[in-house]
C-alpha cells in the first residue's frame, strides 16, 4: 500500500482498527498505539533496531496481536522545513514497510517531539537520564501519534 496523506489515513482503514505510531531512530524504534476510536495515543514499547527484516517482523507481530489497521511514522523534518538525509531514510523505511505489511501509512512531521518529551520527563517527572533512555522513544512515538490523531479528529469535526 502507498504512503498516504494523513487526512486519507482514517478512511483507508477498516473501522475499529487502531493506529501504530512509530518514532524511527538509528538504534531503536519507539512504538505507540491508538485506541480503536482513533482519539488517544499511548506509549507501547521500544524495539532495538536490527536489520530491516527483523524490524519489520517485530512490527508485524504487534500488528497481528493488537488489531492495527495503519501506521503513522514520524518524519524528521529540519527546523526550517527542509528535508535532509534522515527524511530520505525514513521515507525509504516507510516504502519498505508498506511493501512488507499491506497497511496504510502516513508520515507526520515530528519536529521537536523528542525534545518536548525530554523536557517533560526532566521538568515534570524529574526522571534521571538512565530512566529517560528507556522511555523517551515510545513517549516520542505517542507524541507523534497524538498529533496525527488530533489532526484526523479536527478534520472529521470540520466536515459538514
Amino acid at each position: 500500500m502507498a504512503v498516504l496523506d494523513i487526512h486519507d489515513l482514517g478512511s483507508a482503514m477498516k473501522p475499529g482498527m487502531r493506529l501504530l505510531g512509530l518514532d524511527l531512530g538509528d538504534k531503536t524504534i519507539g512504538l505507540a498505539i491508538s485506541d480503536s476510536l482513533l482519539s488517544l495515543a499511548s506509549p507501547l514499547e521500544t524495539i532495538r533496531r536490527a536489520k530491516f527484516t527483523a524490524d519489520a517482523e517485530a512490527i508485524r507481530r504487534i500488528v497481528e496481536e493488537r488489531g492495527i489497521g495503519g501506521f503513522v511514522l514520524g518524519l524528521p523534518v529540519n527546523m526550517d522545513g527542509s528535508e535532509g538525509p534522515r527524511c530520505q531514510s525514513t521515507r525509504q523505511f516507510a516504502t519498505n514497510l508498506t511493501e512488507r505489511i499491506d497497511l496504510p501509512l502516513a508520515l507526520w512531521d515530528e519536529r521537536l517531539s523528542t525534545a518536548a518529551i525530554e523536557r517533560l520527563l526532566v521538568d515534570e517527572a524529574d526522571m534521571s537520564r538512565r530512566k529517560r533512555a528507556g522511555v523517551v522513544d515510545k513517549m516520542a512515538a505517542a507524541y507523534i501519534l497524538q498529533g496525527a490523531l488530533d489532526a484526523l479528529r479536527h478534520r472529521r469535526a470540520a466536515r459538514p
